[in-house]
């Protein structure tokens, strides 16, 4: 698939690194695992293991010296997180902190550019002139060659791409079965109905619009409800739980790669980010490309998701 409206050609199916392991070994076989199934994606973030993920996962470059123009690699920056000094976690869009932040992934990396680059977060302090000048002199050094966003509202997109000449080409936000707001929200639209708040912003409907990929983070659901469910669990993850075990045995899958497919059917062509480190959870995830889930099927998830039938 394309990357928004980017010249990158990556796999709907990519490998966040956050829980990569601090031992090379270990995380040199995770990523092998997610390139032996044609993962060729790979997210990070500065603040991940305190720089440690994007270290550790220097060492590919030492082993197969000749992938990193056959891979793309993608970091985060913005949060700035609290420290002995009493200072609380923050988030920095400010040109300097952009800039310096880059360096450090760059260093921590062993990679001369970026493929992509999001801010990590929105920042209430964000002066979009700051980002603006970061991303030109980012993109004529050559150090990042495309930019998004993570976690960000229409607005906020709105805001940045006012001043920012570089197109946008990703907003990466939670979305799951059972984290499904975005979807949600637009149909609880103009119902007069306690606890339900739109917020959404129509966030999915602008990325289409703008081109922008939607990147799902969290699309596993930590596990709620594909592995053992939490003493007393909420009977909406219950219940989601059995659609899900129901369909992979249905299908012959196993019950995360029908999360994944479940994210892959909608339309906006989202690409998914998995955060295991399993092998087999890895392998699972990006065969649900496969996967052909219905309109009905995938209904079926979503009204469990939601925890109630549809208005």
């Amino acid at each position: 698939m394309k990357l928004g409206s980017s010249s990158l050609e990556v796999s709907p199916v990519a490998l966040g690194c956050m829980r990569l392991s601090g031992d090379t070994e270990e995380a040199m076989a995770t990523v092998q695992a997610a390139l032996d199934q044609g993962i060729n994606f790979f997210d990070h973030a500065d603040i991940y293991g305190g720089g440690e993920r994007e270290a550790v996962f220097s060492a590919l470059w030492e082993r197969a010296p000749s992938i990193r123009e056959k891979i793309f690699v993608q970091s985060k920056c913005g949060i700035r997180p609290g420290d002995d000094s009493g200072l609380p976690t923050r988030y920095d869009f400010s040109y300097n902190h952009i800039l310096r932040a880059v360096e450090g992934s760059l260093q921590r990396l062993k990679t001369d550019y970026l493929d992509v680059l999001l801010l990590h977060r929105p920042d209430p302090l964000v002066e979009p002139e700051e980002v603006a000048q970061a991303f030109d002199e980012l993109q004529q050094a050559g150090k990042v060659r495309w930019f998004g966003v993570s976690n960000q509202t229409t607005a906020q997109m709105q805001l940045l791409q006012a001043y920012v000449e570089q197109p946008l080409v990703t907003n990466q936000v939670e979305i799951s079965v059972v984290h499904n707001q975005l979807f949600n929200d637009g149909v609880q639209f103009n119902r007069d109905e306690m606890g339900v708040i739109s917020r959404s912003e129509g966030t999915v409907e602008f990325c289409r619009m703008q081109n922008i990929t939607l990147q799902a983070w969290g699309p596993l659901a930590a596990g709620r409800v594909t592995g053992r469910l939490p003493d007393n669990p909420d009977p909406r993850l219950e219940a989601t739980a059995k659609v899900v075990a129901e369909m992979a045995e249905e299908k012959g899958v196993r019950k995360e790669a029908i999360l994944v497919a479940w994210l892959l059917r909608h339309p906006a062509q989202i690409q998914v980010i998995i955060g295991t480190t399993n092998a087999d959870r890895i392998a699972a995830s990006a065969n649900a490309t496969q996967i052909e889930m219905t309109r009905d099927e995938w209904y079926r998830l979503f009204a469990a998701g939601r925890g109630s039938g549809l208005p």
